[in-house]
């Protein structure tokens, strides 16, 4: 504005120097009409610089000028200037002003014909574009910046489950696939937070494929979701499967370098293309890819050419292969698979398993050993219920044939046979017991029954169902059991019908010192009541109730202290107590099982009496004994002197010294002699008893051989022998060794049994003496063909002065085998007797070889 100024103030007076100067002079034009005022020209300045900026500057500047140039011609006064220019400038002004609005409307008027055809070009494109954007095969949702609610048009086609309703639209969990929902999410806040934009296929819950595009533009997110077509839809399904595929073999690496087993691949030549961490571990290999690039191989050459051998792609290897890993030999479970591009196997290390398969094996054999010794019927059944094993004793408990078995018949088979049979319980309704007996195999418990067969046997049947299939049947036989609890049951009443109905006083105590049980006996025994002495009544209670009768107070404390007692052993106590009414008790105080104790009382009153006037009597026959056993000593020793004398005068008289002797006196001293050996015998015997029951008879026990024991034996019976006919025959072998015994006793015993057997065996027989021996016993036998003795005679056989005279030559005192019982007892052996009638007898001593000595023979 300034500038203006400036050019309007110079062109007023281009002769001048400079419009703002002060100073002026005779160059500048001064006239005479110079004395204008200062204050006229200022006025005329001034109201040129107001009108400058306006049309009539001009027009105020050329009066000026004129005004200035012409002040000699014609004067106006600076008033009249002032207000003719003011009113020029209004008017121009106005004029101007008029001019300018005029154009400036025509101005708006042209633009606001240019925007309303730019807004009518951008509705017809909005419209187009909304009409694209509208089609049933997408939808577009968009996001302003922030927080703002988003916006969305066009629709997706209904079969694609997609919601119609812009809320529901957005809940995509609902309608899409739950992987589908959970990415998308995290694109589309990836885009709308980080400006991230994304192309991806999603699934949705009918199997349809979207295509969904994010992009951001002017401040704003876009996503859009495509309907695809056929072509696209198959591209994104494919693309899709490949993702899928792509993800599940990445997966199925990941396992197998995780496994522990060997795995590898290999191309159609056979080549390594692949292999797993357990197998770059089991070839010592530091990676997998070195196996690769080195071709380790895992199996040998041998199992390798096998596989290649066998292996199709219809049918697989498998087989167990043996190759060296970590320098041990391993058994491996190997599969290969060919497929047209090369080939894939794994390998699993059996080897525990193959030895836990052998102790498997082993253990099962040992379990079947164990099982079939067992006295318990076993039966097992395998998954498909047939007969996999049986014991023993399943088959005699039900007596079944081995080839019915071996056939592995199946459970209800069994079942049906055994019915058939007669052999198990006759039910009311045999489908439904049967049923529910095999309802093990769909039971997790076991179950339990019992079977009472017709043959009166009790089974207690246990059927345990295995967890892999089959079943377990055991069959416990309780018929032992039953019987003895029925016979238990029966003890017990009879037991305690008998205890109260005993003479004797018993009482039964706890370890408390509380009565359990008593019988009537004890009650009446000690005059107190049933009450006093029911159950659970205190020791100390009975004591007192007691205490009255005897006038033994020591009695029934000594009875408390054992009863209460906290000692292991606790020791029997016994005794007699005299009450005041003058009973005597024998009473004992026994030990029972579970700490329990009983106490008997016998009334011993009247056996008391009995026992004085038996001792009496008893020593009244010992002292007849000692007179007996004194009588019979003297009298053998008195009578043997004479015996001595007669024989001796009788074998005098038979010397021809003597003179000779008629037929007659002859034979009278033949049979002299023979009564008086044989009196001579009895009496010996007689004595030699009496010295047995007296206790002094020492035995001279010495060490001699058998076999002259035989001999000696031999010589001295063979005049009997011959006298009677009979024959002898020694049957021992030779070297029989030696033994330790009375040599004379022996050898009495042995001439006894032979001339017993030679008075009874038939005239022409023969009389057979047997010897045997073991590392510590001799047996003595002596076998005759005799008459034999029944069951009545062997009875007594041993008793003294028993004779039996019927079948035998001669008759005797029966005083023989008691004495051979006798002396053979005093060598510790024993004497047994085998006869029947008509089938004769043997007589059989044992002697110990070497037995004890003994100074005096016991009674």
């Amino acid at each position: 504005m300034s500038v203006k100024k400036m050019s309007l103030f110079q062109q007023a007076d281009p002769s001048c120097g400079d419009a703002g100067a002060k100073t002026t002079g005779p160059s500048c034009g001064d006239t005479v009409e110079g004395s204008v005022s200062g204050k006229a020209k200022r006025l005329a300045l001034f109201a040129s610089a107001f009108l400058s900026g306006t049309a009539f500057s001009g027009l105020a500047t050329g009066a000026l000028a004129q005004q200035s140039g012409s002040a000699a011609v014609r004067l106006f006064s600076s008033t009249e200037v002032i207000v003719s220019s003011v009113v020029l400038g209004a008017l121009g002004a106005a004029l101007l002003s008029s001019v300018w609005l005029v154009r400036q409307r025509g101005n708006l008027t042209a633009e606001s014909q240019e925007i309303r055809s730019a807004l009518s070009d951008a509705q017809q494109r909005i419209s187009k574009y909304e009409a694209l954007i509208a089609d049933k095969n997408r939808r577009i949702v968009v996001w302003e910046s922030g927080s703002s609610k988003p916006e969305f048009l066009g629709q997706l086609p209904v079969e694609t489950g997609a919601p119609q309703s812009d809320r529901d639209f957005l809940a995509f969990g609902r309608w899409l696939r739950p992987a589908s929902a959970g990415e998308l999410d995290k694109l589309i806040e990836a885009l709308r937070n980080e400006a991230r934009t994304f192309d991806t296929v999603v699934e949705t819950n009918r199997d349809e494929i979207l295509e969904v595009q994010g992009r951001v533009s002017g401040g704003k997110a876009f996503v859009r979701f495509l309907a695809l077509n056929n072509l696209r839809a198959e591209l994104a399904e494919l693309k899709i499967e490949r993702e899928r595929l792509t993800t599940s073999i990445s997966m199925f690496h990941s396992l197998l370098d995780a496994i522990e087993q060997p795995v590898w691949r290999r191309d159609a030549q056979g080549k390594l293309t692949w292999v797993n961490h357990a197998y770059g571990e089991a070839v010592e290999a530091s990676t997998p890819e070195h196996v690769i690039e080195e071709g380790r191989e895992f199996l040998g050459t041998i199992a390798r050419e096998k596989i290649k051998a066998t292996a199709t792609a219809a049918s697989p290897f498998h087989d167990r292969v043996s190759t060296v890993v970590h320098g041990n030999r391993t058994v491996f479970d190997v599969v290969d698979v060919v497929v047209p591009g090369g080939s894939a196997g794994m390998a699993t290390d059996v080897s525990e398993a193959e030895a836990v398969r052998e102790e498997l094996k082993r253990t099962l054999k040992s379990h079947a050993e164990t099982l079939d010794h067992l006295g318990t019927p076993v039966a097992i059944f395998d998954g498909e219920r047939r007969l996999q094993f049986y014991n023993q004793a399943f088959v005699q408990l039900w007596g079944l044939t081995l080839p019915f078995l071996d056939s592995r018949p199946d459970n209800g088979e069994l079942l049906d046979k055994l019915r058939s049979d007669g052999k198990l319980p006759e039910q009311l309704n045999w489908r439904s017991w049967k049923d529910s007996a095999l309802s093990v195999y769909r039971s997790t418990e076991t179950q339990t029954d019992l079977w009472h067969l017709p043959n009166g046997q009790t089974l207690r049947v246990i059927a345990t169902a295995h967890p892999q299939g089959g079943a377990t049947w055991v069959f416990e036989n309780l018929t032992e059991q039953v019987d003895l609890e029925t016979r238990y049951n029966t003890l017990v009443q009879v037991q305690g019908e008998t205890i109260d109905h005993l003479s004797e006083g018993v009482a039964v105590f706890g370890p408390d010192g509380r009565i359990r049980l008593s019988n009537p006996a004890f009650r009446a025994l000690w005059g107190i009541t049933a009450e006093q002495a029911k159950p659970g009544t205190h020791i100390k209670a009975i004591e007192a109730a007691c205490a009255p009768s005897y006038d033994q107070p020591d009695g029934w404390r000594r009875f408390g202290q054992m009863l209460t007692t906290f000692n292991d052993a606790r020791i029997p106590l016994q005794g007699t107590l005299e009450l005041y009414s003058g009973l005597i008790l024998d009473y004992a105080a026994i030990p029972l099982p579970n700490a329990q104790t009983m106490l008997t009382f016998v009334d011993t009153t009247a056996s008391a009496r009995a026992e004085r006037a038996l001792k009496e009597k008893n020593e009244a026959l010992q002292k007849a004994d000692e007179i007996k056993n004194d009588f019979v000593q003297h009298v053998s020793y008195e009578l043997r002197s004479p015996l001595t004398n007669i024989i001796g005068f009788t074998d005098l008289l038979k010397t021809p010294g003597v003179g000779p002797l008629n037929e007659r006196q002859a034979e009278y001293i033949d049979h002299i002699s023979t009564s008086s050996s044989v009196l001579l015998t009895i009496v010996n015997d007689i004595l030699d008893l009496a010295t047995v029951d007296a206790g002094i008879m020492e035995l001279q026990l010495s060490e001699m051989a058998i076999d002259d024991l035989l001999d000696d034996v031999a010589m001295q019976i063979a005049d009997r022998l011959h006298e009677n006919g009979v024959n002898l025959a020694i049957t021992a072998q030779a070297g029989l060794g030696m033994i330790v015994a009375d040599e004379q006793r022996l050898k009495q015993i042995l001439l006894k049994l032979l001339t017993n057997a030679t008075n009874f065996a038939p005239e022409g027989s023969t009389i057979t003496l047997n010897c045997w021996r073991n590392p510590k016993e001799v047996y003595f036998s002596v076998t005759d063909k005799g008459p034999g003795m029944s069951e009545d005679m062997l009875k007594t056989v041993f008793n003294r002065f028993s004779a039996n005279s019927r079948g035998g030559k001669r008759s005797g005192a029966g005083l023989g085998l008691s004495i051979v019982e006798s002396f053979v007892h005093l060598h510790n052996g024993d004497v047994v007797i085998d006869s029947k009638p008509g089938q004769g007898t043997t007589v059989t001593c044992r002697i110990p070889s070497g037995a004890a000595v003994r100074s005096i023979a016991a009674e």
